[in-house]
């Protein structure tokens, strides 16, 4: 196999949106049996460069080569016929409609003109043990799905088409930590069988696990291309942003804390849920840890009275709490950023600011009236506050990059200045600046006096920003890690349940 086959190049590739130039005479190649990590901050021109490569957009100018013939693609089924293949951070799958559907969508096996349901459920089967997803049922609804298991049948999607070049979009940022290891396992065979990768993560220990070649994005252009290991991670990271970072996490700061914010005793519902034992203190970040499905993101949506028939006591700012919706949460001073900011946190084809003001439209209403110079100062200010780059607050929030998409979903909260926030993996496919600024947004917080509940994926952030971190398992708090206790180790112990002196 020769490797050093360029697969896919582009030269002089620009692409204007309006006055805004999105990509700027990119030249840029990937080659074939190779993985090539893509890295830049949102906005830096990632995006538009892979919906050019899969046909979802036409190049403003310049020119496109596959396979060393000049190519124009006017949608994703040119693309995809030639085998170019994405697989976007925003699901494609249809809710409603089951696994073997969806994976077949585009191209059902057929017997007599008909689609052959009997074959496609076996198909689906088939590719279903290829992407280790043996006990995902073929007949079952994607409503049905974890978000982790929604973004595996994405994958499988992408594979049955056979692709000669597979783009991953932050593919691996809603999986759990065995489906990365499978998604890894994917694209080393798929290296070894020639096709060519292009990954695009902000997770820098994915790239550096994975990836042969990295190519840097900034602001529209290629900055630079070069191979794994010839860089160090703080100039990769300086390529990337423009200056020198010196500190990815703000320093915890020596605060006395203040009175028990919320407090919740054997909380249950169903079987995830099964007795939680929690405080959280005004001025302190509480980490939530451990393994995907263990209870966290349960948790956080009980609290915020996502779930009927939650059990057990609480209290909140001194008085007995019973969340017993979404609204009555809020009105208490709840707030939650949800994990999935595309499908539960904005309404991507309305405004930015109709979507900041989504929580708060009583706070901007005069006699059940919105009030537009209340409503237009309210969004200004949240703009600011965030420093959300957008056009203008009229422009749909689905024009954004990603990072700047998350900041609109806190923004909207911090608009009712809540007494506790509850974070639900916020730094989920998000550029390592933006991160930075929503972790120093956190501290701020916290040095207000609110309180922070915050669930991470991410074991170094747990670390790096929260005071306290409670590690679940089996759906309830097994340890409580703080101080020196506070490790990767210790918190990766307590995620399987083992006692620390086991690991010693």
């Amino acid at each position: 196999m020769n490797t050093s086959t360029e697969i896919v190049q582009l030269h002089g590739v620009s692409r204007f949106f309006g006055g805004v130039t999105a990509l700027d005479k990119v030249d840029f190649s990937c080659r074939a049996g190779s993985i090539h990590g893509i890295l830049g901050e949102n906005g830096a021109g990632k995006s538009t460069l892979i919906k050019i490569l899969s046909g979802v957009l036409e190049p403003s100018e310049g020119q496109i080569a596959f396979d060393g013939r000049a190519v124009s693609y006017r949608s994703t089924a040119e693309a995809t016929e030639d085998g170019i293949v994405c697989i976007f951070q925003e699901l494609s799958l249809v809710p409603d409609l089951s696994v073997a559907e969806n994976i077949f969508i585009n191209n059902p096996p057929r017997r007599f003109g008909m689609i052959d349901t009997r074959k496609q459920r076996q198909m689906a089967k088939d590719i279903l043990a290829r992407i280790k997803c043996e006990d995902v049922d073929p007949d079952a609804t994607i409503r049905e799905l974890s978000l982790s298991r929604r973004q595996m049948i994405e994958i499988a999607k992408a594979l049955i088409k056979n692709p000669r070049v597979l783009i991953l979009d932050e593919a691996t940022s809603a999986l759990t930590s065995n489906d990365v290891q499978t998604v890894y396992e994917l694209m080393a065979d798929l290296r070894a069988k020639g096709v060519a990768c292009i990954f695009i993560s902000h997770r820098m220990q994915e790239v550096d696990v994975l990836c042969d070649r990295l190519s840097v994005f900034r602001n529209g252009q290629h900055i630079k291309t070069f191979d794994k290991g010839a860089l160090r991670e703080a100039e990769i990271v300086q390529l990337m942003i423009g200056r020198e970072i010196k500190a990815q996490f703000p320093p915890k700061r020596c605060k006395a804390l203040g009175e028990t914010t919320l407090s919740v005793s054997d909380l249950r519902w169903e079987d995830s849920l099964n007795g939680v034992d929690i405080e959280v203190r005004a001025g302190e970040i509480v980490g939530l840890g451990g393994l995907d499905g263990q209870g966290h993101k349960e948790l956080l949506l009980g609290l915020f009275g996502a779930f009927r028939g939650v059990a057990g006591a609480a209290t909140l700012k001194g008085h007995p709490f019973k969340p017993a919706s979404p609204a009555r949460s809020k009105q208490q001073g709840l707030a939650l950023v949800p994990e999935d900011r595309k499908t539960e946190g904005l309404m991507l084809e309305m405004s930015i600011g109709d979507n900041l003001l989504l929580p708060n439209y009583a706070g901007v209403s005069t006699a059940g009236v919105i009030d537009s110079a209340k409503a237009g100062a309210a969004i200004k200010k949240a703009i600011a506050l965030l420093q959300i780059k957008v056009g203008s607050a009229d422009d749909p929030v689905e024009t954004l990059s990603g990072g700047n998409q998350q900041k609109v979903v806190i923004a909207k909260w911090l608009m009712l200045n809540p007494d506790v926030i509850l974070l639900n993996d916020p730094t989920r496919g998000i550029d390592v600046g933006t991160k930075q600024e929503i972790y120093l947004l956190m501290r701020d917080l916290v040095a207000a006096g609110k309180s922070v509940l915050f669930y991470s994926t991410d074991y170094a952030e747990l670390i790096g920003c929260c005071d306290r971190v409670c590690v679940m398992y089996d759906g309830r708090i097994v340890s409580e890690l703080e101080g020196d206790a506070l490790t990767e180790e210790a918190i990766v112990a307590a995620s399987l349940n083992i006692h620390k002196d086991a690991v010693a």
